[in-house]
Formats: C-alpha cells, sequence, structure tokens
C-alpha cells in the first residue's frame, strides 16, 4: 500500500494516524517532491476508477492560472489533464491511497481510509 501525502495537509496527516493506528503496512509517496510521471499518474487513474479532472484541485492558484475550470473534460483532453497534474503536482487531490488489491481511493475522509485497508 503507498500514500500519496503533502505533510501540510490536515487531511493526509490524518490519514496516516489512521493507518499507524491500524497497524497497516504502507510506503509515503511525498508527491510535491517525488512527483508522479504521466504514465503514474495515468495507472493510479485507472486504478481509481477516475478522470483526471475528478482528481484536480481546481482552486489552487496554478489551476486558475492555467484555466482548467475552463479545458473540456473528454477523452480528447484527457493527455493535457495528465500533463497539467504531472507538471504541476499541486493540483493533485490527496491523499491518494493504492490499495492491496490493486484498487486506489482519494482518502480525504476516515471511511476512504478504512475502505482502502479492507481492501
Amino acid at each position: 500500500m503507498e500514500i500519496w501525502i503533502n505533510p501540510a495537509c490536515s487531511k493526509c496527516r490524518s490519514a496516516l494516524t489512521l493507518l499507524d493506528a491500524e497497524g497497516a503496512d504502507y510506503t509515503v509517496r511525498r508527491y510535491l517532491e517525488d512527483v508522479p510521471s504521466p504514465d503514474e499518474i495515468r495507472a493510479v487513474l485507472e486504478r481509481l476508477g477516475l478522470e483526471p479532472w475528478d482528481i484536480t484541485r481546481t482552486q489552487e492558484a496554478a489551476a486558475k492560472e492555467l484555466g482548467v475550470k475552463d479545458w473540456p473534460r473528454d477523452e480528447a483532453s484527457r493527455d493535457r489533464w495528465v500533463e497539467a497534474l504531472a507538471a504541476h503536482p499541486k493540483l493533485i487531490q490527496r491523499p491518494i491511497i493504492t490499495a492491496e488489491d490493486g484498487t486506489a481511493v482519494v482518502a480525504r475522509s476516515e471511511e476512504a481510509v478504512r475502505d482502502a485497508l479492507s481492501r
């Protein structure tokens, strides 16, 4: 199990606290420092069953500068979104937990963290 975190994020810290309390075996990836490649983002999106715009933090300054709210949300635009997430990792929703069964969850709630633990 791997968890993508930003240490400054309270939801990330809460997820780590819960993982520790449950004795989970996991690896931390500080994705702002160890930036995922476009292919890694695509793989996580597949595991999540989501599209890149579903995990994009559209209120971040970089998102506003890029104008992502106005970008098409379709298959033809998918790579543009993925490339933006790789170039501006702060736009990636967090935390993301990749579960043992090959799936992943955006673990912004205790329920989502527990869901990842049960997989």
